[in-house]
């Protein structure tokens, strides 16, 4: 795959291109003209982070031509075993979970509000259109075809009462004793994996620990403990290094199947 800058563009738009030519935003135009210094005439990768990749030629510093606008030059297919990383807020450092959980593949995530959390006070909807800018520019950096949902913020328990059957939930937990590891547990869903696929999810919790309250919750509706460490890890390093363990369980289940 030749390297060429890449731009996301949302598929509502890639459908509503005419004659092939894609009108800029402000922003885009900015980022292809001043950031990278594309000339008219050279060549980028459109993607509209679901799966499909073509290849457009600058016209204007406004306007790009997509080239076989009806066959992109590469598809992927959506994995059928989704990864998802539910993060309670921290104080600082969630937008770097953003980008660094978007870069290692993770399909959802999911931010949380627990009884411990430091941060509540947030704008949310400002947030929300901030993180998404973030992730759009790790897709667009890490050359991901599919890109990463990020869901409202909910409070963790509210959460796990609305998780469907082919969800699977493990919780991280530190100075408790716990019967697996992340990677353990991961094996375990393998002897039951359901066939459509699923979504698997490792939740990280507030920088002050789980309340009674949430853990007497996780244990009456059966959700396992893991560990992910055997030291103490801040929620950016646990968010990075729960997603990596996830990414690398799907990686070998697709080799063997």
């Amino acid at each position: 795959m030749e390297d060429l800058t890449r731009l996301i563009i949302s598929p509502e738009r890639i459908i509503n291109i005419k004659n092939n030519n894609l009108k800029l935003t402000n922003d885009e135009a900015h980022y292809i003209n001043k950031v990278m210094r594309i000339k008219t005439g050279e060549e980028i990768f459109i993607a509209n982070g679901e799966g499909s990749l073509w290849k457009a030629i600058k016209v204007k510093n406004d306007c790009l031509n997509i080239r076989q606008l009806k066959k992109p030059c590469l598809f992927q297919e959506k994995e059928i075993y989704l990864l998802g990383i539910a993060v309670v807020i921290p104080k600082s450092g969630f937008e770097d979970i953003l980008k660094m959980c978007t870069e290692i593949g993770i399909d959802f995530i999911q931010p949380l509000f627990s009884e411990r959390q430091v941060n509540k006070n947030l704008n949310f909807t400002r947030k929300l259109s901030r993180w998404n800018s973030i992730i759009k520019e790790a897709v667009e950096q890490s050359e991901r075809l599919w890109r990463p949902s990020i869901l409202n913020g909910m409070d963790i328990i509210e959460w796990i009462k609305t998780r469907g059957n082919q969800e699977r939930v493990s919780i991280s937990i530190t100075r408790e004793n716990t019967f697996y590891d992340l990677n353990q547990w991961l094996k375990i869903q393998q002897e039951t994996i359901h066939k459509d696929g699923g979504i698997f999810w490792n939740v990280i919790g507030p920088e002050g620990g789980w309340s009674s309250r949430e853990i007497d919750f996780f244990n009456k509706n059966n959700k396992t403990f893991v560990k992910l460490s055997d030291t103490i890890l801040r929620t950016s390093t646990a968010s990075i290094n729960a997603s990596s363990i996830l990414n690398q369980w799907r990686n070998d289940l697709n080799l063997r199947n």
